[in-house]
């Protein structure tokens, strides 16, 4: 089997590239990236790529996946408001675009977030445009969305592109797993959930954190 992710060298997309590593049911792994991943294997296909908003030229690459992992996102104190909109939303949009011109059946796996506003009025502007997001793929007529809704992801490795606010609350993570177990997912454990969906699909379109949880035992 043959899987694009996008967002490979971030907190969740490595943890997918590493459960893709090791699982035998995956031949190939195509990552689109800005820059060259710290980590090499016979199985990835490296796809250097500058523009998310663009992806004339890959058409070789997608014609040939069976499955798309999206990962690719940021915190949004690292960049401007305009500037997340674009990342968050815009360079999305342009891939569900581009899919439906060269591989429709492909499965389209989005790393949204928990609390995702699909009515987009939202204040919080992760919400909005994470739900904004989400519409643009269930309206998309691709036939094979798969939207996972993450909480709070605890690091298994460390990540040295993580945002400065994230590492701050890294000491906290015990006690909120403590209080709140369900709030929880460890990155390789969504790194796995994610696989399992881009390789076996769902009986439904949306999953939230526990769901999460429990399909990667």
């Amino acid at each position: 089997m043959k899987v694009i992710v996008t967002g490979g060298t971030g907190l969740i997309g490595s943890e997918v590239v590493r459960a893709a590593i090791a699982d035998d049911e995956i031949d190939e792994l195509i990552l689109l990236l800005r820059s060259q991943p710290e980590i090499q294997h016979p199985k990835i296909t490296v796809v250097l790529h500058k523009d998310f908003t663009n992806y004339s030229g890959l058409a070789e690459y997608f014609s040939k996946a069976h499955a798309l992992i999206w990962c690719l996102g940021i915190s949004q104190t690292q960049v401007s408001k305009k500037q997340y909109e674009a990342i968050t939303y815009d360079y999305t949009k342009a891939c569900i675009d581009f899919c439906k011109q060269v591989k429709p059946s492909i499965r389209f796996v989005f790393v949204s977030g928990d609390g995702a506003d699909r009515t987009e009025k939202s204040r919080t502007l992760f919400k909005r445009l994470k739900g904004k997001a989400e519409n643009a793929l269930l309206q998309s007529g691709l036939p094979d969305i798969i939207i996972a809704r993450p909480d709070a992801v605890r690091p298994r490795h460390k990540n040295k592109r993580a945002p400065l606010a994230y590492k701050l609350v890294y000491p906290l993570f015990p006690l909120v797993e403590w209080l709140a177990p369900s709030k929880i997912i460890w990155s390789d454990v969504l790194g796995k959930a994610l696989l399992q969906l881009a390789k076996n699909g769902y009986e439904k379109d949306t999953l939230e954190n526990t769901e999460l949880q429990t399909l990667a035992k």
